[in-house]
């Protein structure tokens, strides 16, 4: 009889989790795993709100504060990845310079229209632009993307004419000219971590889970998904 594990991400590693369950569940047959990968403010709203799950796989300082509320162990936290910010904008537009810091503030003022998302890569984000000092001159253009819509679709709709999102939910995304990540002078890395619930029943299986996603077999399919081992 197999052991059903559930976990919650959020969409900036819907994918990688994808192909790492399946590499997991070749190797352990026994432990069924079933992710769900959503808008990472509504997985910790509701992790926060009880509904049961076994693994929180979400932004380190995410993890932390659930870790913090009592709703993770944190001896069961893991490091998987960090992922870095890149810069799109559609097909067949103009590619803008974004090369050096410099470059990228020029890009973001030329530009009509800019998308970002609600995460921990947005807050930064939306940091830079409060340190450069064009916070107020550019919020009239902002679009904010409804919670679990990738920024990049907006991107290939045309709605956004630079849109910055995590590389990995850039990559292979049709309709869009993905320009490259951020400048080294601005880099925005975000680590993505996991770590079991405190109410879940099953932690042999739950831990097993989360030891492979930390372990170095993952490494190659981690780089693939445009994201580096934490």
């Amino acid at each position: 009889m197999s052991t059903r594990i559930a976990v919650i991400s959020s969409m900036a590693t819907k994918a990688l989790l994808a192909d790492l369950t399946r590499q997991f569940q070749q190797a352990h047959p026994e432990i069924e795993v079933q992710v769900e990968s959503v808008g990472g403010v509504d997985a910790a709203k509701r992790v926060q709100a009880g509904e049961a799950f076994d693994v929180v796989a979400l932004a380190s300082d995410a993890i932390e504060k659930l870790v913090a509320a009592g709703h993770l162990l944190a001896e069961t936290r893991v490091d998987m990845v960090r992922s870095a910010v890149a810069v799109a904008v559609p097909a067949g537009a103009p590619r803008p310079d974004i090369s050096t810091e410099a470059a990228l503030k020029a890009a973001v003022l030329a530009a009509p229209t800019l998308g970002y998302s609600t995460g921990p890569s947005g807050v930064q984000l939306a940091r830079l632009f409060e340190h450069w000092g064009i916070a107020a001159e550019i919020a009239q253009r902002i679009v904010t993307p409804p919670p679990g819509v990738p920024v990049g679709s907006l991107v290939a709709k045309g709605e956004v004419a630079l849109g910055f999102q995590q590389l990995s939910e850039l990559m292979n995304l049709p309709g869009i000219t993905l320009l490259g990540g951020l400048p080294e002078a601005v880099p925005i890395v975000t680590t993505f971590s996991a770590a079991q619930t405190v109410p879940s029943t099953r932690a042999a299986a739950t831990r097993s889970y989360l030891d492979f996603l930390a372990s170095a077999a993952t490494a190659a399919t981690k780089r693939q998904h445009g994201m580096e081992p934490a």
